[in-house]
């Protein structure tokens, strides 16, 4: 994810069915790296040295990376430090159908 300047949005490709039924792979997602994220936030997070695609949750006053493919574990996550991006957007590229999620 470098390349870009830090505040400026930029767009990745979904890869694996972790975020299925909402995201499926190949799809492309718009991600605003000083967005503030907030719970049920579509969200990029750095988590063991790799970045992953997540919904972001809090239960318990704890916060959790949550995937929508629930063959996938939920992870939690000590601060939202990790969090590096919300995504704002996306386009399935297919008739460039596109979707907000702000």
């Amino acid at each position: 994810m470098s390349g870009c300047a830090g505040n400026e949005p930029f767009a990745l490709r979904v890869l694996g069915d972790s975020m299925e039924p909402e995201f499926k792979e190949g799809e492309v997602i718009i991600v605003e790296p000083l967005s503030t994220a907030e719970e049920n936030s579509y969200v990029i997070a750095l988590y063991n040295d790799e970045y992953i695609f997540r919904r972001l949750s809090s239960n318990n006053n704890r916060w959790h990376l949550a995937p929508l493919n629930d063959s996938y574990p939920t992870i939690e996550i000590d601060s939202l430090s990790v969090v590096k991006g919300r995504v704002i957007s996306k386009s399935s590229g297919k008739g460039r159908q596109t979707k907000s999620y702000l």
